[in-house]
């Protein structure tokens, strides 16, 4: 009875659009690629739930122990874990004003008074007054505008506990998709290294030709143009490398100094056959930054709460009761307790309309957070059809490309056993290589391709996080506050 009802919107869940499915047509990812494990197939599995640490599917333990490594360092995770403990003290700290309030007040005053404020000629004195008191008061959450506050605080530390979510996926997934691109980098310098040397044999054999005149000087110099825009793609290779390297230096944690290396190829992860797809219905709970935007939207109703309160009366009984004697012996004594005991009701009259203009911007904002989450969840839909799609171009693109480099090497294998019977010459040689080393770049860049959609397909799922025993606690046990620690909640 003391705590009547609470104004304010009670919580509804926004409506979801009404979708079945996220493509028009569920991609194959099957396309029929006759190559190593890389250019595999991908099967879908619809309604299949991804695993809590879905990184461990690629299949490389130096991976997994970078992203331990994040997981542990890296300022953003500790960051968001502060913002979550803070949040969930602000809950605690809103929890109290449903408590009375009790406090101690031990004073002691001295003063002189004039004898004339008593009666003319009446000598000055020295007094000593000695009080102690106990003071309660309580305020009655009639309209439960305290409720509403502590509804929207616990939103807010939900919200902030789904932002951390997201931050543990982002981690996660940059440090895959960084590994994959470190990877298909330094493939392709690699090939581009022997396409380089390749170059150069073509040029000193034009040369060589040249001296017995069965070449032209037009030769030489396309050729020399031909090496020199071979060469010159590898410093911006190298370039994408070192940006690469960089970034997973601070993703894990530490600062990007000289000489840093992380030695990955393609060849060290594995593709993940089988690919867990949500079901559209259940990607709105899985999604943390879902989940981060409907806690605001019961944040914003409960806001309204509070805004709509601060409008009606409030009651606040306050009650005290102590001693007050001119000697501290005798403070306690019979005859000097003193107490009191007040109840007020409190009513805004005239605010100048700030009161309701308040709580008509409360409503606004409301309006503004279900707005705010139907459109993260229509862009969460566009993440995933977007990923579906380009995993089924994928897997179309490196069928095309598997064929080129399998025909590539067919024709590079002819020609050799031709070289060696005598029937081609070097320059028939050198441009076989040649196309055999342009075929092998353009496949690595549609294998990382189909590898690095894997891991968005992946974080555009939720990352598996609802799979995970510690799910939504990424908050140490204990911290340390100067020189103190205490435990975390």
């Amino acid at each position: 009875m003391c705590c009547g009802c609470a104004v304010g919107p009670s919580y509804q869940p926004p409506r979801l659009p009404a979708i079945a499915a996220y493509t028009r047509e569920v991609p194959a990812l099957n396309a029929a690629i006759a190559t190593a494990a890389p250019a595999s197939p991908q099967r879908l599995r619809l309604g299949a739930d991804l695993p809590g640490q879905w990184w461990t599917l690629f299949g490389s333990a130096r991976v997994n122990a970078l992203i331990e490594q994040g997981l542990k360092n890296y300022p953003d995770i500790a960051a968001q874990q502060a913002a979550l403990r803070a949040a969930l003290e602000e809950v605690r700290a809103e929890a109290g004003v449903f408590y009375p309030a009790l406090q101690g007040t031990v004073g002691a005053t001295r003063e002189k008074i004039s004898g004339a404020s008593i009666g003319p000629g009446f000598p000055g004195f020295i007094s000593n007054i000695f009080q102690a008191n106990v003071n309660v008061s309580y305020a009655f959450d009639l309209f439960g505008g305290e409720r509403r506050a502590l509804q929207q605080l616990r939103a807010q530390a939900l919200a902030q506990n789904f932002t951390l979510e997201a931050s543990y996926l982002t981690l996660t997934s940059n440090i895959a998709a960084t590994a994959i691109q470190i990877a298909s980098v330094r493939d392709q310098i690699a090939t581009t290294r022997e396409l380089v040397a390749i170059e150069g044999k073509q040029l000193e054999f034009i040369q060589r030709r040249l001296a017995f005149g069965s070449q032209t000087r037009d030769d030489v110099l396309l050729q020399e143009s031909n090496l020199a825009a071979v060469r010159a793609t590898l410093p911006a290779l190298q370039q994408q490398l070192a940006v690469a390297e960089h970034r997973m230096t601070i993703l894990v944690g530490g600062a990007p100094p000289t000489g840093v290396r992380f030695e990955f190829a393609l060849a060290d992860f594995t593709l993940p056959r089988e690919l867990p797809l949500s079901l559209p219905a259940s990607l709105v709970a899985q999604r943390p930054d879902i989940q981060a935007q409907e806690a605001l939207v019961r944040a914003a109703g409960a806001a309204v709460g509070v805004a709509t309160a601060n409008l009606l009366p409030r009651l606040t009984l306050t009650g005290a009761y102590g001693g007050e004697s001119p000697k501290f012996a005798n403070l306690l004594a019979p005859g000097s307790n003193t107490w009191s005991l007040f109840a007020g009701v409190t009513q805004p009259l005239f605010e100048g309309g700030t009161l309701r203009a308040r709580r008509r911007a409360a409503i606004d904002v409301f309006h503004q957070a279900r707005a705010a989450y139907r459109l993260t969840v229509l862009q969460a839909f566009q993440n995933v059809a977007d990923t579906l799609t380009a995993l089924d171009n994928d897997a179309q693109a490196l069928a095309a490309e598997s064929t080129a480099v399998a025909a590539s090497k067919a024709s590079l294998d002819l020609v050799q056993r031709q070289y060696r019977d005598g029937a081609v010459n070097d320059l028939a040689l050198l441009a076989a290589e040649q196309l055999y080393q342009q075929a092998r770049i353009a496949d690595v860049k549609t294998i990382a391709n189909r590898f690095t959609d894997t891991v968005t397909l992946f974080q555009a799922l939720g990352g598996g996080w609802w799979q995970r025993s510690d799910a939504g606690t990424l908050i140490p046990r204990q911290r340390e506050d100067g020189n103190n620690a205490e435990h975390g909640p």
